[in-house]
């Protein structure tokens, strides 16, 4: 197939710095034009016809250029508008609308995750373990809650990429936690989502669907926290997953994880049951805290993880199985185009292109050797 002559496909992502406040934690955003850079070079070069199209608060007229170039499926990449995490789920809602297939977890499922508390509701009534906790919108609604468990650990409620996560967010005692919630409220203008803390290791497990509709869960990765200065800490902050060079940068790498085959097997059943409870498609990552005495608890629920070649904990995972970045995307755009309304039409050679074949002849892919154990830099 020749350079553009295949399927178009259009690739979706949010443009948030552009105009938007400029602060530290908007422009990490902006890791996401990279990777939209990435992914529609990687499919000219397999010979689709690719858009690129970033978004920002005009989100109707910046997606007239999508509707125009009529795609076979859109890839979306789109996290945020401006900055707000809240309008996360618009996109794919319009691209619902206009009946046009679209890569990863539909609208529904995105609004469950960006909101952790309701998240939270919905696995619990799924049987899935979580962290006991609660939300707050006002700092008066704190005292209802004075008996709650200590050391806790409070957040944004309505952010992802580790905003709003720093080392205090982890408090022991209840003038901490107050404190700690009146900021998230004060600066972030949400509600503030106080869970107990669980000490223990923390277990990425990322999930990837196969074209027959099963699921495969990829090796799992595990955050190293054997550099973490003591007294500080064990946690995923904003800092330690993008500022490099600092002390939580350093203290937080992503690398392979070991476990015995019946945790690893527990551990599959708790993040497949928490993909299926908040209604993932696709892809996604299940990050998991293993408790002193080796009680599993979900701690995120991430639809639309770090997508990065490079630095992210979700590719690392899929080459650990075999699956390299090509592959990847191929693999979610078929899926895609696997739900359009004509998909029985899409011929085979088309499919294959697109690292599809046919479903029922899809082989199991042998895992590949092991990655290094520390490897570069990756972002869970």
């Amino acid at each position: 197939m020749s350079k553009g002559s295949g399927p178009r496909i259009a690739v979706v992502f949010n443009r948030d710095s552009e105009g938007a406040e400029a602060d530290f934690e908007n422009c990490a955003r902006d890791d996401v034009i990279q990777v939209a850079r990435s992914v529609g070079a990687l499919l000219r070069d397999e010979g689709y016809n690719v858009l690129l199209a970033g978004v920002r608060e005009d989100v109707h007229r910046d997606l007239l250029p999508v509707y125009d170039h009529q795609p076979a499926a859109v890839f979306n990449l789109c996290e945020s508008l401006l900055g707000d995490n809240r309008f996360e789920a618009l996109v794919p809602m319009l691209l619902e609308f206009r009946g046009l297939a679209f890569t990863g977890s539909p609208p529904a499922a995105l609004l469950w995750a960006l909101h952790k508390d309701r998240a939270k509701h919905l696995l619990v009534g799924s049987g899935v373990s979580t962290p006991e906790g609660f939300a707050v919108e006002q700092l008066s609604e704190l005292d209802r809650h004075a008996g709650c468990s200590l050391p806790a650990i409070v957040k944004p409620s309505r952010e992802d990429a580790s905003v709003g996560i720093t080392r205090e967010s982890v408090v022991s005692d209840w003038s901490s936690l107050r404190a700690r919630a009146a900021f998230v409220l004060e600066r972030y203008r949400q509600p503030a989502l106080v869970e107990r803390y669980v000490e223990g290791r923390e277990i990425n497990v990322s999930i990837l669907a196969r074209l027959d509709g099963s699921l495969e869960v990829l090796p799992f990765r595990e955050i190293d926290f054997s550099a973490m200065p003591e007294g500080r800490p064990r946690i995923v902050s904003f800092e330690g997953k993008w500022v490099e060079g600092s002390v939580d940068y350093r203290g937080a790498a992503s690398i392979p994880c070991q476990l015995s085959s019946a945790l690893r097997v527990r551990l599959e059943t708790l993040a497949l049951d928490a993909f299926r409870a908040l209604g993932l498609r696709d892809y996604g990552r299940i990050d998991i805290r293993l408790a002193a005495d080796g009680e599993p608890f979900v701690i995120d629920v991430n639809p639309n993880c770090d997508f990065s070649d490079t630095y992210s904990g979700f590719a690392c995972a899929a080459r650990a199985a075999g699956i390299d970045y090509r592959a990847l995307v191929l693999r979610l755009v078929a899926l895609a185009l696997n739900r359009r309304p004509d998909a029985d039409t899409i011929p085979l050679a088309v499919r294959s292109q697109l690292g599809g074949g046919d479903p029922r002849l899809e082989r199991e892919r042998s895992p590949a050797q092991s990655v290094s154990s520390r490897g570069g830099r990756v972002r869970s």
